[in-house]
């Protein structure tokens, strides 16, 4: 049993992208879910297919090279890093994607400012 399962996945993504692997496979939940769904929107993924318990996770190239280069967990278990919407800072001068956790969902760090929420900055990526 894994105390930070998050952690897990994204370790998970960065050693599949660092092995230049097609795909990837994670235990399932709505929180890992909703992750990938962003960062397959934010363009750093492929696709991802919901089986049984797992998550298949599509990694995505452009010309043999990684659309993902650093993909890094802020909050963690034992240290939680919440951010009210003015204070939630750009990854890489607005190159990169924060996600955070709000009270509307799971999101980009540039939707929650757009909309003034504040949450729990789940990690970063770029």
């Amino acid at each position: 049993m894994s105390t930070d399962p998050v952690a897990d996945m994204l370790t998970i993504i960065r050693n599949g992208y660092a092995n230049k692997t097609k795909k990837v496979s994670v235990s399932k939940s709505k929180f890992k879910e909703e992750i990938v769904k962003i960062l397959i929107q934010a363009g750093y993924l492929a696709s991802f297919k919901s089986l049984d318990n797992r998550l298949e996770i599509s990694l995505k190239y452009e010309n043999r090279k990684p659309a993902l280069e650093q993909i890094k967990r802020i909050s963690k278990p034992g240290l939680r890093i919440y951010r009210p919407s003015k204070k939630i800072s750009r990854v890489l001068s607005g190159l990169g994607t924060a996600i955070v956790s709000t009270s509307d969902g799971v999101m980009t760090s540039q939707e929650a400012k757009k909309k003034g929420l504040g949450g729990e900055v789940i990690c970063e990526v770029y």
